[in-house]
Parts: C-alpha cells; structure tokens; sequence
C-alpha cells in the first residue's frame, strides 16, 4: 500500500497498513500537512489540548513504530494505472505499489488581499473550531457569508464579544436554517456587497479590517481583532487530473468504505466528499481506507 499525504489521514492510514502486515509507504511533503498551520487544537477525544506542532511530532512517532517507509519533501504530479497496480508519479521519481490511498488533504481558500499573510496566524485564522478560544471577549470578522461563514460565526458568538460577517454577494448564501439562528443573536451583524481590500495591522497583529461597498464604492474600515476566512476549501486534487472520479469542487468521490472510482484506489480525509473536515473524522477515514485496502488485497489474491 502507498499512501500519498502524511497529514492526520495519511498517518492513520499508513499506521492501521503498516499494523496489518502490509508493506506500506507513506511519501508527503511535511508529516502534519495543514495541522502544522494550526496553533491550537482542542477536544481531540483523549487529548483535551495540544498544538499544531505537538500533533505532527506525535504522528511522526507513532509511524516510526511501525515498519513504514517514510518519504518526506515530495509532491505526487500524477497517478497512472499499470501491470499489477499503479504508478504515482512524484516530483523527485516513481512509486508503484498495488493499491494506493490518497490522503493529500485541502488547503484554504485565501482572499489574496494585502496583510493576509503577513498577519496570518497572528491574527488572520482559517479555523474557528482550533483558533475561536483565542479570540474570547474580541471583536472579530468572518469573510464569506455560505455556510461555512455563518456557522463559524454562530460558534464564535458564544466565546467573542462581537463578530461581523462581511460577504462580497449582495445576499447571506448560507441555508435558511442558519440564517435564522444566525438572526437571533445580538452579537452579530452582517455586511454584505461588500469586497474586502485590506487587512491591517500595527506591525504585530490585526486591528482592523477594510472593504469597498461594491453599490456606492466608498471605502470603509472596522475594528477588530481577529479575521477568519471562510471561504471555502481547495483539495489538493489538481495532479490526478483524469484518474479518479472527482466532484464539482474537485473533491474526491468515495463511498462508505473509502473506496474512490477505481478498484484499488482509496481515499481519505479533507481531499475527499467526507462529509466534515475536521482532523478527528479525517484520521477515522484513514484507518477505513486501510482496513478497505486490506480487504482489497486480500481478495484480489484469492
């Protein structure tokens, strides 16, 4: 088994191969992917409270438990099938293995605005649930008003002093049923037509944020001291190209047993039509590929 990504699914994938006697492979660029770009993580079920960091090192060790191959530093550019198995082919070589799980996991969405990435972990956040806590009687913005927007902000309402949800379409897109909860706090308003132009900041962290009225064109500024960005999530998917079935937001396809398009072929984690992207769900959908993987082998051979 090749599991591509060395994130939380990755890692449980490569674990629950490598405990069933299958020579398995793990190759990524970082062992913790986007786990490393979080701060704090909390309620992980037994670990009430850890960091980014502190997770990737705890992933490392546990797969160093096990006779798994770690192949750090590399990108897959794409996957071809062949003989017994397939061919995924990466930035430095080639890896053939007969079946392969792919766990590359998404990056968030970014507005692209000036002091996004200066202010980027001191300030500009992509994950209520890891970062809300920090922010606890402050004033912040979410950008992006679809589902993920007013769900993060309906969870952040219970920790903050106040958040404004800035959206750039004329209308909130979230479903009814949000909106309507979202109508009954007040600590929240929204803004919307309007376009972000601006985050900004004293040098250290945020203090404001700036966005044009897309009706009058007048430019604006609110104060506060956080900006979660919420909109939306980019799977890692861009180099499978024709291989696997994927869905309109480039999400790969996978049933209940994490099984993709092509026999042979799993998948895991946020990369996937997984249903929730949290690092918890993510390492369950790991240990399923694999077990599915198992089953897979077992009886191709038969």
């Amino acid at each position: 088994v090749l599991v591509v990504g060395a994130g939380p699914a990755g890692a449980a994938a490569g674990v629950y191969a490598a405990r069933k006697g299958i020579r398995t492979a793990v190759v990524g660029d970082r062992v913790g992917g986007q786990v490393l770009d979080t701060a704090t993580i909390d309620n992980l079920v037994s670990v009430p409270h850890t960091t980014g960091s502190e997770l990737a090192a705890s992933l490392n060790a546990h797969m160093a438990d096990y006779e798994l191959d770690l192949i750090e530093h590399q990108h897959a550019t794409g996957l071809t099938p062949g003989g017994d198995g397939f061919t995924v082919h990466l930035t430095d070589g080639n890896l053939r293995s007969r079946a392969v799980i792919l766990a590359t996991g998404a990056r968030w969405r970014h507005l692209g605005v000036p002091g996004e990435e200066e202010y980027r972990t001191r300030g500009v956040t992509y994950c209520p649930h890891c970062d809300g806590p920090l922010f606890r009687g402050k004033r912040v913005a979410v950008i992006g008003g679809g589902n993920s927007g007013v769900e993060a902000a309906l969870d952040l309402a219970g920790v903050v002093e106040h958040v404004t949800v800035i959206e750039f379409l004329d209308e909130l897109k979230a479903d009814e049923v949000l909106l309507t909860a979202l109508g009954k706090l007040d600590n929240v308003d929204a803004i919307t037509g309007a376009a972000t132009t601006s985050i900004d900041g004293d040098g250290t962290t945020v203090t404001g944020l700036s966005y044009t009225d897309r009706t009058s064109g007048q430019d604006h500024s609110i104060d506060v001291s956080g900006v979660f960005v919420q909109i939306g999530l980019l799977p890692n998917t861009e180099w499978l190209s024709q291989a696997v079935e994927l869905n309109d937001r480039g999400e790969i396809v996978i049933d209940e047993r994490c099984r993709t398009s092509v026999p042979g072929i799993f998948a895991a984690g946020d990369c996937t039509t997984q249903a929730y992207k949290q690092i918890i769900t993510s390492m369950g959908s790991g240990a399923t590929a694999s077990l599915a993987a198992f089953d897979h082998l077992i009886r191709s051979q038969a």
